[in-house]
């Protein structure tokens, strides 16, 4: 028995702190517990243990409780994250438990409560994901026939950062091929067999950590009420998904388990589409893995298909870009409306040429990560000042797309969804700082303006220093001492300092602060005033900043839809320019079978097409010459 259950096993021996770690590691079991005290997050027991381990992490002893060794490991709170990164990486997940109450006021140890549960599937904390990569939490569910057959599996799979939602049913032995394709970081399966699962159904291994929940999370009904609940629709029928119980019930475990990972609902999460094997080319695995899509078979990122073509000016696009190389579309009209915008693009008139769109897209940043940090409020203020400054990059954007919207379909729809919503775009004008903290708590998110009562505590926090200047300029008047000094530390506070040779000149109201080796510090009545105003105030600035930030997040949800649609608008508009940009590089151009559809050239076979001469025209458009992004 590990000493962690041993420990645990009578909480009244231990300290009242250690009675809550326990009962807050008792909720979770399987996850490593990062319990916040003071500066540091603590790992104690087994937990200590393997991250000491897994982080090589000092592993310390201080101390017992319950008759047990208090085995200790801890990182500092400020470079959390690169831990949370390594543990992740390595398939764990872990529970973040921050102080809440106020050790001021608390008797016993100080209120803790979970905050977030990190896991591989539910990552959203820039810091934690891959720029270029989608982060996949994949829930699987068995559906039966009446003889207890497995004859479905239903998938549902969630990229937390994004809010796409997906779902799909597929045959038991095309389980593996789905998996290739989604590529999830984390598959959620049923702790246990159903009691019709005669055939003890499996899912294949080495697509993602695996992580178990009770079978009841997988309830079709259930599912299907939560899945219209999270949509906010009374049923499925407008999505297609009425009819994939199987499917339905991943969903529903998928979100209740994202949710309490995140400890609160996913505003983000607001629309659903269905994926059907007819749907997109079929790539078996071994086929997709051969290709060399995105990896090669060394398992490196280059050189790849997907290397070649990347010369985003977006992470958004680069991700769109992974996404439609693993889901090849079977309808050609897809394909034909991408050549048509990319032929677009290149013939463009001087005023909008691909050179300025592309300039244009590079100022643009990661709006849709920042959407759903901003729908689960972990935005932080920098998040915030970027998403302005993309909204404000907008118009500039559709100047250089106007002259080009007319020869294509897609580039008109692209337009018309790049229109920012314009109540959010002034309100964060308005509310962030041009160029904000990292940090709520370090200050300065806050603009001038937004808030009198900040501005007011902000103005004496700020004119400190010229207080200080006059005092001094004042203090050597009335005392005659040249060198006298008027200074702040935060130890110490606000001190007049005088050299030793000079202190029989001290005023009768100069009252002794601290003492060193070559001078006296001293507080008069005046500065103790001035400290005890200016200080407060500082701290009030911040409590105050904190409160508004809040609240500002709280006023961005209505324009989660908003900035979700620029987003896809955005990463699509920059695929297109780029597949525009690779033809012209490389000097491809499209070619049309007898069908009217793009030929494929397999990297291994059918050399690509190259252009003849320069006079010789692009017939639908110049072409990316592989089915997968055409």
């Amino acid at each position: 028995m590990g000493t962690q259950t041993a420990a645990a096993s009578d909480n009244a021996q231990h300290t009242p702190m250690m009675q809550q770690y326990l009962r807050i590691k008792g909720e979770h079991p399987g996850t490593l517990v990062f319990y916040r005290m003071g500066d540091f997050y603590e790992l104690f027991f087994d937990d200590a243990e393997k991250a000491a381990r897994l982080l090589d992490l000092t592993l310390t002893q201080r101390g017992a409780s319950g008759g047990n060794p208090i085995k200790m490991a801890g990182v500092p709170h400020h470079a959390v994250e690169q831990y949370l990164a390594k543990l992740v990486k390595l398939g764990e997940s872990v529970a973040i438990c921050e102080q809440i109450g106020d050790p001021a006021t608390s008797k016993g140890p100080v209120e803790r409560k979970v905050v977030r549960v990190v896991t591989p599937g539910t990552l959203t904390d820039a810091a934690l994901l891959s720029d270029k990569n989608d982060t996949y939490l994949l829930a699987v569910c068995a559906g039966h026939n009446r003889r207890g057959v497995v004859t479905t599996i239903g998938l549902a799979w969630l990229n937390l950062a994004s809010g796409a939602l997906r779902l799909a049913e597929v045959a038991p032995d095309q389980v593996a091929a789905a998996l290739e394709r989604i590529r999830p970081a984390e598959i959620l399966v049923a702790d246990a067999p159903s009691s019709n699962d005669s055939n003890a159904w499996t899912v294949p291994t080495g697509f993602g950590a695996t992580t178990r929940v009770p079978v009841w999370h997988f309830d079709v009904a259930s599912g299907t009420q939560r899945l219209c609940d999270q949509l906010e629709v009374a049923g499925l029928d407008g999505f297609g998904a009425h009819s994939l119980s199987s499917a339905c019930g991943a969903a529903g475990a998928l979100l209740l388990y994202a949710a309490a990972t995140q400890g609160q609902q996913l505003r983000h999460v607001r629309s659903l589409k269905v994926e059907y094997e007819s749907e997109y080319i079929g790539l078996d695995p071994s086929t997709r893995r051969n290709l060399e899509l995105t990896e090669t078979l060394r398992g490196t990122d280059s050189p790849t298909l997907c290397s070649l073509l990347d010369t985003c000016c977006t992470t958004m696009g680069s991700r769109l870009l992974r996404h439609w190389l693993h889901h090849p579309p079977r309808d050609a009209s897809f394909a034909q409306a991408r050549q048509q915008a990319i032929g677009a693009l290149l013939d463009a008139p001087p005023q909008a040429s691909l050179d300025g769109l592309r300039s244009a897209l590079r100022q643009i940043s990661d709006i849709e990560r920042i959407t759903g940090r901003l729908a689960l409020l972990s935005a932080r203020p920098r998040d915030l000042s970027s998403l302005r400054d993309t909204f404000i990059t907008l118009p500039e954007l559709r100047a250089q797309l106007a002259a080009v919207t007319a020869a294509a379909d897609s580039l008109a729809r692209i337009d018309t969804a790049l229109v920012p919503p314009a109540d959010c775009v002034d309100l964060l004008k308005r509310a962030v700082a041009q160029e904000p903290a990292a940090m709520v708590r370090d200050g300065g998110v806050i603009a001038r303006g937004y808030d009198a009562d900040l501005d007011e505590l902000r103005d004496i926090s700020e004119n400190c220093g010229q207080f200080l200047i006059d005092l001094e300029t004042r203090e050597r008047a009335r005392t005659g001492i040249g060198n006298l000094r008027v200074e702040y530390n935060k130890v110490h506070g606000f001190y007049i300092e005088v050299t030793r040779g000079q202190t029989d000149k001290v005023p009768d109201d100069y009252r002794r602060r601290q003492t060193l080796k070559n001078a006296e510090r001293y507080i008069t009545p005046e500065l103790k005033t001035f400290e005890d105003k200016a200080l407060s105030a500082q701290e009030r600035a911040l409590a105050r900043e904190k409160a508004l930030y809040e609240a500002l997040l709280q006023s961005l949800l209505p324009f989660i839809a908003d900035c979700q649609r620029v987003a896809l608008a955005l990463a699509e508009l920059d695929l297109l320019a780029a597949f525009a940009e690779r033809a012209r590089a490389l000097d491809w151009v499209a070619r049309v079978s007898r069908r009217r559809v793009a030929s494929i050239s397999n990297r291994a076979g059918t050399p690509w097409s190259k252009r003849k001469s320069s006079s010789s025209s692009r017939t639908t458009a110049c072409s990316i010459p592989n089915a997968s992004c055409c």
